[in-house]
């Protein structure tokens, strides 16, 4: 059984949401043994943002030498992302969504052919034989009765990205209200450490 751990927070050794996937990876592979576990740290190896060039060379023409480079990584991210079982990512809150790195990495495994493609009845996902646990940490609270929720587009999102591609094993690990103060903090943190911990074999 193989298991992807992406990370995409900036924030290094400081960052809740490293912390609580690092946490999940590690109870995972307590409770599979033998998994195989591929990291790939987006803010050490940032893949770039999508061109016309990238788009062409998907199309088939030769790749630019300017993106040659970032079109063999961008196969290689999709080629990790297809062989996983289990994908745990680790996605804070940036200005109400994702971080740009993150979504650099979506971009790349969100391809036609290969984890969808559409038909008569509409899109159908290929990636549905997936399990994905999604650390999330947000600075405020943006539950549906909170004066935020209408700015919460990081949770929405990545269940929309996923839910897209046939993946129907999702979980969540919520660590909410990190920057209101420290007993917030701490609370937050304490409670996805312990739901990280909780997580069931595959």
């Amino acid at each position: 059984m193989k298991l992807l751990h992406i990370d995409s927070s900036v924030l290094g050794p400081h960052s809740v949401s490293r912390q609580v996937s690092a946490a999940a990876v590690e109870r995972l592979r307590q409770a599979n043994p033998g998994l195989a576990v591929t990291y790939r740290d987006l803010t050490q190896s940032p893949l770039g943002h999508l061109t016309g060039l990238h788009l062409a060379a998907g199309q088939g023409a030769a790749p630019d030498p300017s993106v040659r480079d970032d079109v063999a990584a961008g196969r290689t991210v999709l080629e990790e992302f297809l062989a996983a079982d289990i994908v745990v990512i680790g996605a804070p809150m940036y200005n109400f969504t994702i971080p740009s790195q993150l979504k650099v990495w979506i971009d790349r495994i969100l391809v036609a052919g290969k984890t969808f493609k559409y038909g008569p009845a509409g899109v159908e996902g290929l990636a549905g034989n997936k399990r994905v646990v999604i650390a999330i940490s947000r600075g405020g609270y943006y539950g549906a009765d909170t004066p935020m929720a209408a700015l919460e587009h990081l949770e929405t999102y990545l269940r929309g990205v996923f839910g897209f591609i046939g993946v129907k094993n999702i979980e969540f690990i919520p660590a909410d209200g990190i920057q209101v103060g420290p007993e917030h903090r701490q609370k937050a943190v304490a409670g996805a450490l312990q739901a990280a911990g909780s997580l069931t074999a595959a």
